[in-house]
Parts: C-alpha cells; sequence; structure tokens
C-alpha cells in the first residue's frame, strides 16, 4: 500500500486497533482486511454458499488500493467490540420534559458509539408559552439546545472524538430569531452545526416582500408576523459573521423524500447531506475520482464497477451494524437508506486538465453523477432480485414506479475531509482548498501540512519545486500570481479562494441533480466579501433547487479548520 504521512499519522491516531496501553497493534492493510472480513461476512445472511474470500478480496482492494473508502465508523468499528457503523442519525426531540431528555440519553448511546446526531428542535413550545401541568413557563428549544450541547461536551465520540449534532429549526417558529442568533458568540453551542429549515412559503414571501407568519406548534396559532425580509436579512448577517446558520429548503427535500407516506423529513445529520426520518439511520461510502482517470481519459469500466460494489458493500454495512437503539435498528432496516457519493473531484479534474470553474467541468459534474446515481440504482435493483426490497417499499415513491429497489436512498455526498487525507486526494466535490495548507485535525497536537500530491508531482517534474516555492503558495493560498509556477500549471490548480461564489453553487448544483439524498459543500467566501454576497448565494441555492447551503467567510472565526499562513515549514 502506498499511504502519505499524513494517511498514516490519522490511522495510527483514529482508526488502527490499540492493546490496553496505546500500543498501535495493526497495520493499515490489517485493518482493511478486518474491515473487509467482517463486511463480506453479511453474504451468509442471504447466501450460505457464498464464495465469502472472492467478496472479502473484492472489497479490501477497492479500500486498499483508496478507490473506495466507507465512513470512518465502519472503519473504526467492523470487526471490533462496538460493531456500530453508521455515521448518520436522526432523533425526534417531542414537546414535552420526558421526551427532550429520552432524545439526550439516545444522543449520548448513539455519540459514545461514533455515530453524529440531527436534531429538529420545531416541535418545541416557544419561549413563554404556558405549562399546563405546572403553570410554568415554557424556556424554549434554544434553552433545551443548550441541554443537548453540554451533553456532547461530556462525551467524547466514539472514544476517539467530540460528537457532533445538526440543530435545525423552521423559519416559521416563533423562536427562529433567537436561534438565528444562538451562535453569535464563539464559545456558545460548540457542538452543534445549526440550519434555519427554509419552506416555499417564506421563500415566496421573501421574493414578494411581505410579512410571514410565525405559527406555534403547539397550538398551530399565528404567534406573530414579521416581515420575511427581516428574518433573511438575519440570517445573512450571522451566516456572514461566522458562517452559522446554514440553509436547508425543507419542502424541496420533502419534495424528494421517497417514503412521505411514513412522515415528512425535518432533520438532517450533522453535516447535512443526509435527510432522515426519525430514528432513521444511514452509512456512506465515497468513490475516489481521481483514481478513475487512466491515460488521460475517464475509465467508466472502473466507475461503473466501483459503483456496484459500494453499493453491495454499504447494503451489507447495515446487516452487519450494531445500533445502538431498537427503533433505530427498526426504521434502518425498513428503509435500508444508503449514501454512496464521491472524493477527489477537483484531483480528476486536474488530471483531465480541467479548471473547476468551467463549463467543462460543470457538464463532466453532470455526466459522472448521473453515470453513478443510475449505476447505482441498477446496482440496488440487482440486490433487490436477490435479498427482498426494502421492507418499507410499498410505502415507497417507487412502488409506483414499479422500480424495485433494496434501498430507499443509493446516493449523498458527504464532506470526507478525514477519508480524503487517507485517500490523498481533494475532498469531496470541493476545489482544492490550496496547493499547500495547514489542516487542523482536532486529535493531534500540531496542524497537518498538506500538499496536493499532484501539484508536488508536476512540480517536481517540471523542476520547479522548492522549499521556498512551498513557503510562497502556503502564504498565497493560491498558485496564481506566482512567478515560478506557469501559466497552464495556475489555469489548471483552481483553489477555493480562486473559484467565484456562484461557480460554488453552480458545482453543487450539477451533482445535486442526480443526488437523492443532499450535498455536503462549503461555499467559501473571501474575507472583505459583503453580507448582501450572502443574500445572493443563498438566492441563488434556492433558484437552483438546491436542498442546503453553508457558506464560510474567510476569517470569519478565530479558528479555522484549513488554514494558509506566513509561518515558516522547518520539515
Amino acid at each position: 500500500m502506498k499511504l502519505s504521512k499524513n494517511a498514516k499519522i490519522i490511522l495510527k491516531g483514529s482508526f488502527l486497533k490499540k492493546d490496553k496501553e496505546g500500543n498501535v497493534i495493526e497495520s493499515p492493510e490489517d485493518m482493511f482486511e478486518r474491515v473487509a472480513e467482517n463486511i463480506a461476512s453479511a453474504e451468509k445472511i442471504y447466501n450460505p454458499k457464498a464464495n465469502l474470500k472472492k467478496i472479502e478480496e473484492n472489497f479490501y482492494k477497492i479500500m486498499a488500493n483508496l478507490e473506495f473508502l466507507p465512513n470512518a465508523p465502519t472503519l473504526r468499528n467492523a470487526g471490533r467490540e462496538f460493531q456500530q457503523l453508521a455515521a448518520c442519525f436522526v432523533l425526534p426531540v417531542p414537546d414535552s420534559i420526558e421526551g427532550i431528555f429520552e432524545a439526550v440519553k439516545n444522543m449520548a448511546l448513539i455519540q459514545k458509539s461514533g455515530g453524529g446526531t440531527g436534531f429538529s428542535f420545531s416541535r418545541l413550545r416557544p419561549e413563554g408559552s404556558r405549562v399546563k401541568e405546572t403553570q410554568g413557563v415554557a424556556s424554549g428549544p434554544v434553552s433545551f439546545m443548550k441541554v443537548f450541547d453540554t451533553a456532547t461536551g461530556a462525551i467524547r465520540e466514539g472514544g476517539v472524538r467530540r460528537g457532533a449534532n445538526m440543530g435545525i429549526l423552521r423559519v416559521d417558529h416563533p423562536d427562529t430569531l433567537k436561534f438565528i442568533t444562538c451562535k453569535k458568540k464563539a464559545n456558545e453551542f460548540t457542538n452543534f452545526n445549526i440550519s434555519v429549515a427554509l419552506t416555499q412559503k417564506f421563500m415566496r414571501a421573501l421574493q414578494e416582500d411581505k410579512d410571514f407568519k410565525l405559527i406555534d406548534p403547539r397550538t398551530k396559532k399565528v404567534a406573530q408576523k414579521i416581515k420575511a425580509r427581516k428574518i433573511f436579512n438575519l440570517i445573512c448577517q450571522m451566516a456572514w459573521l461566522n458562517g452559522e446558520p446554514g440553509v436547508i429548503f425543507i419542502d424541496e427535500i420533502n419534495r424528494h423524500n421517497p417514503t412521505p407516506k411514513l412522515g415528512k423529513i425535518e432533520a438532517t445529520n450533522p453535516c447535512g447531506e443526509v435527510n432522515l426520518l426519525a430514528y432513521e439511520s444511514c452509512n456512506l461510502g465515497s468513490i475516489n475520482l481521481s483514481k478513475m482517470v487512466k491515460n488521460g481519459e475517464i475509465d467508466w469500466n472502473k466507475l461503473k464497477n466501483l459503483t456496484h460494489l459500494g453499493i453491495h458493500f454499504l447494503d451489507n454495512v447495515i446487516d452487519k451494524t450494531n445500533f445502538p437503539l431498537p427503533k433505530i435498528k427498526e426504521m434502518t432496516r425498513a428503509n435500508r437508506k444508503i449514501g454512496l457519493g464521491v472524493m477527489g473531484f477537483a484531483d480528476f479534474l486536474i488530471k483531465l486538465g480541467i479548471p473547476y470553474d468551467s463549463n467543462r467541468a460543470l457538464n463532466l459534474a453532470k455526466k459522472i453523477m448521473r453515470f453513478i446515481n443510475e449505476e447505482s440504482k441498477d446496482a440496488s435493483r440487482d440486490l433487490a432480485q436477490k435479498r427482498g426490497v426494502f421492507p418499507n417499499f410499498k410505502k415507497s415513491i417507487y412502488a409506483k414506479k414499479g422500480l424495485r429497489l433494496r434501498n430507499a436512498t443509493t446516493i449523498a455526498i458527504a464532506p470526507t475531509g478525514t477519508l480524503s487525507l487517507i485517500a490523498d486526494t481533494s475532498p469531496s466535490i470541493e476545489p482544492i482548498f490550496a496547493p499547500i495548507y495547514l489542516e487542523i485535525v482536532t486529535l493531534f497536537k500540531k496542524p497537518l501540512l498538506v500538499i496536493n500530491s499532484l501539484f508536488k508531482k508536476m512540480a517536481q517534474e517540471q523542476e520547479f519545486y522548492s522549499k521556498k516555492l512551498i513557503q510562497k503558495v502556503l502564504a498565497s493560498g493560491s498558485c496564481r500570481g506566482i512567478k515560478e509556477i506557469p501559466k497552464d500549471v495556475q489555469e489548471i490548480f483552481v483553489c477555493a479562494h480562486d473559484v467565484s461564489p456562484e461557480w460554488h453553487v453552480k458545482i453543487q448544483g450539477a451533482f445535486q441533480k442526480y443526488t437523492d439524498n443532499s450535498v455536503s459543500k462549503t461555499v467559501n467566501l473571501s474575507e472583505n466579501a459583503k453580507k448582501e454576497d450572502v443574500k445572493k448565494i443563498f438566492m441563488m441555492a434556492y433558484k437552483f433547487n438546491l436542498k442546503g447551503l453553508t457558506i464560510y467567510r474567510e476569517k470569519s472565526r478565530k479558528e479555522q479548520i484549513l488554514n494558509t499562513c506566513k509561518c515558516k515549514i522547518t520539515n
């Protein structure tokens, strides 16, 4: 196996087995063998005569070649005591003290096992409401979010990293303004990402510059009328200030809900790419697109094979997962949602000589995702013939279409932050942040120096690679304007801040068109971007039928994960 220095550091720190003294007792090859053997063993449920060795070998190869990687809990826990392999969970938060603290307890169990949790707090009565049983006054959703946040802070997710949450509130909730500003202070709700669930009604009122009704979820009565523009301006102001809240377009999400008879989707996982009903979970995996280029051409046969293997792998994961709650086991196995996505898109374009912010890239994004989506459905249909459709199939949109699938969803595009470091490729569908940058990984004391392997190889081959160049590029965050770098290299290595916000949204829209869940992506804005830029981007996202959007303005937080700097590199 050819692993980068950073990959070895991350695997050793977070994924490989350790003994009681904390010494690593397995190699990366051992880890992939452990995972492959464990996931392949699910075959016995459906076919006692299955050639397990062959299936195990196929699963091992695609992981060891870094062509496909499953989500972190699967790599970490498969074949080990925990055996909790899902990454994404959504829990309901009912409007009662008993229900709220049941959700806190369930969250703790999930995060202990290595999963992230999403919640909608939209059912909770607003602050100041009367509580009939005690004649007291309700404290509202934001107040109860603090309980979840504090509990999460006390748990180390899977014993490795702190838990992650997504908090969502509908825009028509009476406490929406308080929710939008709840992360104004840097030390508030540090264990939450937050998103406002925007409705079609709200977007129409915004476009027509009308008043918008805030509805008490308990009484269903109008609590207040407020200008839609006032709410939207506050969302944009806060997003400009520190990147939160993000937005999700909840009606667009439910327009694609595969099982509408089971209820409406109210929440997503922590990074927003998986839309789940209460008590559902989902496991994810990503194809490394940068490995799909052979002699300057796309290897479509390899991509087809990987897509089918990936779907097979992820469906097996459901059967091998030790779910933290019986209700989650029941819902997950009834709908069998999985999320196959991609990483390495930017590196894929670089290998093909295509700039990220170009019509060629946009058309290729649509073509590649359409291909993966169609092949994923074929793979799911093949599995359904052998194993049966998912149990809630008759309550799904596929029943009318006569499309007999094994999985209610097959595609989701995750951020792949850690996975892309292991695979030594660009994350998800993002442009490269910079050819050389520092990445803060919570587990480690000092940031990792990330050098794009394609940039390094090209620079060495063309003999412009040097320590002085590393310092220059690290300080700049771009290839543009650095005289040592040839113009054709500058054109191909398009970095996050070289890309206009509009192109970020266009690329996300191209992938979303063929993704049945959602797409996790960040629209990078320059430090001097204006609030009007944020408004423009959110409106563009709505126009492009995105299911959600997150923006981040450079240096809008004291601590950020990806960084350029003028610091001196010593090694």
